[in-house]
């Protein structure tokens, strides 16, 4: 999401080999606009990210926007993975922690309002462990939305939990397996956000117990679940974001570029990445978070030339 600990860190080391990375990419927005776009049409991307209040069924003007999002996609012929998420990510204190029946029942009429539209991938809970989240100090519960999140979408292909490389992850991840049991233990996806990871060019000998990373979340999940594999469901290079990363579209497309270098060290674990996000802020350029590709009227910037690149020896 756009609430990033971004004192976190972590990456292997880095192949400047070209070989082929079996990493398919995507690009999550909010925008629906973002399909119509000539610079997005011409990366060919076909895989898009999207996250939705966990009680949007509730809400008009959310099921709205989200209608016509899923319907650009599939008019442009772009899978959409639908990522449940807090319905206020700016509140504090946090949003209140929905009850297990609640979640199960808003989400199912979610699902089955966009499963005939063809979402079949989804996200429990965005960022399970960030502390906009309701679930930050409940992966019990995170772990009851897990399994109830399989209940009512059946054939699907689900994130089963969702974290940042940030301390105490692997604690997180120890509580959840053990409070999700044999589900935990058979869990296909898990979801990694390592903005980090990207803009400091951290490598993994520089993780720490503040600072884990991708590579000690791997293991963290490998302690009770074998065969689970990882989607990087949120990362990308920053234009801006607070203090830490001033404006800056040099660094930028410098960061993204890193990106795509860093995946090659975890492709064997790794099957997804999604860059966020496509349109950078209005009304200035570099305003807050920023992690556009291309400016708000569209316009490419530097790290849209470095992604394109990137992308050329990807699964996509």
């Amino acid at each position: 999401m756009l609430l990033i600990a971004l004192g976190l860190v972590v990456a292997g080391p880095v192949s400047t080999s070209a070989a082929k990375i079996k990493v398919a990419v995507g690009i999550g927005d909010q925008s629906p606009a973002m399909f119509a776009d000539a610079n997005w049409k011409a990366l060919n991307i076909k895989k898009t990210r999207y996250f939705i209040e966990w009680n949007a069924i509730d809400q008009p003007d959310q099921l709205a926007s989200a209608d016509e999002f899923v319907g650009a996609a599939r008019a442009a012929g772009v899978k959409v993975f639908m990522h449940i998420s807090t319905d206020d990510i700016n509140s504090i204190p946090r949003r209140p922690l929905p009850s297990n029946s609640s979640y199960k029942t808003k989400v199912k009429a979610l699902v089955q309002r966009y499963k005939p539209m063809g979402v079949s991938e989804w996200g429990v809970w965005n960022e399970a462990n960030h502390k906009s989240q309701p679930t930050a100090r409940n992966p019990k519960r995170a772990a009851q939305f897990f399994k109830s999140f399989k209940s009512v979408c059946k054939n699907c292909k689900i994130v089963a939990l969702d974290v940042l490389d940030q301390s105490g992850v692997e604690r997180y991840i120890a509580s959840w397996m053990k409070a999700a049991g044999s589900a935990g233990r058979s869990a296909k996806v898990i979801g990694i956000h390592n903005y980090s990871q990207v803009n400091r060019r951290i490598t993994a000998k520089k993780a720490s117990n503040k600072y884990p990373g991708t590579a000690r979340i791997i293991k963290a999940v490998r302690k009770k679940n074998k065969r689970a594999k990882f989607w990087y469901t949120e990362t990308g290079g920053l234009a801006s974001f607070g203090r830490a990363f001033r404006c800056d579209l040099g660094r930028q497309a410098s960061r993204t570029k890193f990106m795509f270098d860093m995946i090659k060290t975890y492709d064997r674990d790794v099957e997804r990445l999604y860059s966020y996000n496509w349109f950078g802020t209005t009304p200035a350029r570099c305003n807050g978070f920023d992690a556009g590709l291309v400016d708000a009227d569209g316009a490419a910037r530097p790290a849209y030339a470095a992604f394109k690149k990137g992308l050329r020896n990807t699964g996509r």
